[in-house]
């Protein structure tokens, strides 16, 4: 079995408020699988979806060929890891103490960590390059800091497929690569499974194997990214103009939206 995760004719709804409509798409295993699309477009219901935080109302998604339902809740946990948009702890606990809360899912009933636990949590920080905070509180590290912490703790659960809700947001430009570099080393080194939602449509095409672009709840297009990140494609999603051309470092696309003072100037200009 090749797929990590299948959703078909997939709906759900607040209310009366119908967020996501008849999604199909599948994610393959050991794929780094991108979410694009503009605000509201439902891809963080999407997320909890697949993590499990919220049930299918309409339609089928599995997970790893059983249907995320039919998990127990440990059972889900030891599969997927989730990394939200934002985490806020009550208290200040050390780097050391969140990143070995993955470890939950894995203990016995008694919950009494093993020397194997913390090894786990010692190669999760080492991967992740936040060891030397391992005795720091959270509250005094920096947004990057924390975005690393809360990935080497996902990273902990030893899952198989790991869910990311903008990792990158709000963050500056290095801490942006790091992200993206960790993700692309847990899928070739570790063969994880790895689904993020972004915003940054160039950073997305420069990483990913397959996207998955919404609009408005429904599927505007999946497909590689030369397949999604077209003029027509980009245009319909956003409502806004666009230049698609080569990035330069070659086999991706590179997007630049164009402002409306530009495109004053070239009406003028006809």
């Amino acid at each position: 079995m090749r797929t990590a995760i299948a959703a078909q004719n997939l709906s759900y709804s607040y209310g009366n408020s119908r967020v996501l409509q008849n999604l199909s798409f599948s994610v393959e295993k050991r794929s780094f699988f991108i979410i694009i699309g503009p605000n509201g477009s439902g891809k963080t219901t999407l997320m909890k979806l697949m993590a499990g935080i919220v049930k299918p109302q309409d339609g089928q998604l599995d997970v790893l060929g059983r249907r995320v339902g039919d998990y127990a809740r440990k059972d889900l946990a030891r599969t997927i890891a989730y990394v939200p948009q934002m985490l806020h702890l009550d208290f200040p606990f050390t780097v050391d103490e969140i990143v070995r809360m993955g470890r939950s899912p894995h203990l016995g009933l008694l919950g009494f960590e093993q020397q194997k636990d913390f090894e786990i949590a010692t190669r999760a920080m080492a991967f992740t390059g936040v060891e030397y905070l391992a005795h720091r509180k959270l509250d005094q590290l920096s947004g990057g800091e924390q975005q690393l912490v809360f990935i080497a703790r996902a990273i902990c659960q030893d899952p198989e497929v790991i869910l990311l809700d903008e990792p990158t947001a709000s963050l500056d430009l290095a801490h942006q690569i790091q992200v993206m570099d960790l993700m692309e080393k847990l899928k070739t080194e570790r063969g994880v499974t790895v689904v993020m939602v972004s915003h940054d449509i160039n950073l997305a095409a420069m990483y990913c194997d397959r996207l998955l672009l919404l609009k408005a709840g429904r599927m505007v297009r999946h497909g590689r990214p030369n397949e999604v990140l077209t003029f027509e494609t980009l245009e319909q999603a956003y409502g806004c103009r666009v230049l698609v051309g080569e990035s330069p470092l070659g086999q991706a696309p590179q997007i630049t939206p164009v402002p409306w003072k530009f495109i004053k100037a070239h009406n003028r200009s006809e």
